[in-house]
């Protein structure tokens, strides 16, 4: 009903920078509330951030200050912009929107390393 393509990974050095884009198709006129997480292989998909159609963000704590995420309601986009990486950092991120059920793009993968 909803479909979300993310763009953008991809391998950086530690320290870089690296923009995910996704965008919205379909049945997207009742989508809020979107947002971004990441699973790393072993570990529990995790909230990185969320935006409503105000404006309004929502991010991990241990996030909060290197990455920002932004919202184009105009193009149906929402972006993930991602700065000082670690490699902690590495993993399958995936676009969210808050429809029912929850829809849940592909990922794109984002690796760090020297």
């Amino acid at each position: 009903q909803v479909q979300l393509v993310e763009s953008g990974g991809g391998l950086v050095q530690p320290g870089g920078s690296l923009r995910l884009s996704c965008v919205a198709s379909g049945n997207i006129f009742n989508i809020l509330v979107m947002g971004w997480y990441r699973q790393a292989p072993g570990k529990q998909r995790e909230l990185v951030a969320t935006i409503n159609n105000a404006g309004i963000t929502v991010y991990a704590d241990s996030l909060k200050g290197r990455f920002t995420i932004s919202r184009d309601n105009a193009k149906n986009t929402v972006y993930l912009q991602m700065s000082s990486l670690k490699p902690e950092d590495t993993a399958v991120y995936y676009c969210n929107a808050r429809t029912v059920p929850n829809s849940w793009g592909q990922g794109t993968q984002v690796t760090v390393s020297s």
